[in-house]
């Protein structure tokens, strides 16, 4: 059966989604519409609710699955979702939350024992100690969430599926250049973005919570490093450098990194993550487009669209 990413501009749509996000909004002439991100297992799309009322809102809520009558066009470059029925799934139509959703190629039991491989791989005991500590409180949650309600890894297990693959890269690029310092890649690499596990919602219909919103999960993160330290009693330059990996591994300010960075690890870490992140996002663009054509309008690539040769 078609999904919702094969779907190309024109051809009708007659789907099961699951309603990823859901946000409201008022027109010029301020009248209330709704925005929709509406996904299945292929990747999700953005529709519009016009004239909506408040009983819309509880109806049309994320995580609610729906029965969706439409046809895809071109908004701007991106293929959206003009809605022409919609409706909440009932009961005996057997429908599931886990039918529609997205999740890494790997299991997390897989993903999770690649990752542990890298601690090996670790001297430090200060930094090793800290990393693991922080790992085991939130292995739960980091084994499950996204990385990302939006843009690259925003699907069940997303978060450690985009660690594990920066591990990889930073091993590569560690065996390049031996200077770097292993331990505190790595861990940066492990700990960069744990904080999402509490900056976000969870792994289905994802969406910022409160803490999420007003601390971030750079700030959450460095908190959590501060605590270790003290809860394991370590002290010293490791606990400092660990908190400057995760404050600066944005890269600059306007991206919403708190410092610059200013460790050779530090800039390395930014690459990397840029790198897996862009990576994400192309694949998942080309992987919806046929050979010959252009990749519909990547927002965080400069609004760019990308070429799928014709060949292998």
């Amino acid at each position: 059966m078609k999904r919702i990413a094969d779907h190309k501009v024109g051809e009708p749509v007659d789907l099961y989604l699951l309603i990823k996000q859901s946000t409201k909004g008022v027109t010029t002439q301020g009248s209330p519409f709704m925005t929709l991100i509406l996904q299945d297992k292929s990747g999700d799309i953005e529709a519009k609710l016009w004239d909506t009322k408040d009983e819309h809102e509880k109806t049309y809520a994320a995580a609610t699955i729906v029965k969706v009558g439409g046809e895809v066009h071109d908004y701007r470059g991106k293929n959206q979702l003009r809605i022409k029925s919609i409706r909440p799934i009932k009961a005996d139509e057997g429908v599931t939350i886990a039918d529609l959703v997205p999740s890494s190629a790997k299991s997390k039991e897989v993903l999770y024992e690649e990752l542990m491989q890298y601690f090996f791989e670790m001297q430090n005991p200060h930094i090793q100690r800290i990393t693991r500590h922080l790992l085991k409180k939130h292995q739960t949650a980091f084994m499950t969430y996204p990385a990302a309600t939006k843009n690259h890894h925003d699907y069940v297990s997303g978060l450690i599926d985009h660690v594990v693959s920066m591990l990889k890269l930073g091993k590569a690029l560690a065996e390049l250049y031996p200077s770097l310092n292993k331990d505190l890649l790595y861990a940066g690499i492990i700990l960069h973005d744990i904080g999402k596990v509490v900056e976000l919602s969870g792994p289905i219909g994802t969406q910022y919570t409160v803490e999420g919103n007003l601390l971030g999960h750079i700030t959450i993160m460095v908190n959590e490093i501060s605590k270790a330290a003290d809860e394991l009693e370590i002290t010293g330059e490791e606990v400092m450098l660990l908190k400057h990996m995760v404050l600066s591994h944005h890269g600059k300010e306007e991206w919403g990194s708190p410092k610059r960075p200013m460790v050779k690890e530090a800039e390395i870490l930014h690459y990397i993550d840029n790198i897996d992140a862009k990576m994400n996002m192309l694949d998942r663009a080309l992987g919806k487009t046929a050979p010959g054509e252009f990749t519909e309008r990547i927002f965080p690539l400069d609004n760019r669209s990308f070429y799928k040769p014709t060949f292998e």
